[in-house]
């Protein structure tokens, strides 16, 4: 079942997991410029931190 990550544009974690698998996205700040879900509130960042971590490890390993 879907968790919203960001109650203020209501993003669950399942979107945002398919987005940054779908695009290189390294920091919050390149997704924030990259993608309109942002809107600084702060309240997700280390939600969407880890998922940006957890990201680009899925990356690697599917590159190695």
């Amino acid at each position: 079942m879907a968790e919203i990550v960001c109650l203020c544009n209501e993003v669950f974690d399942i979107d945002l997991r398919e987005y940054l698998d779908a695009n290189p996205i390294s920091s919050i700040d390149e997704l924030r410029e990259q993608a309109s879900i942002c809107n600084k509130c702060m309240q997700c960042q280390d939600l969407v931190e880890s998922e940006i971590y957890m990201a680009r490890i899925r990356r690697q390993n599917a590159a190695g």
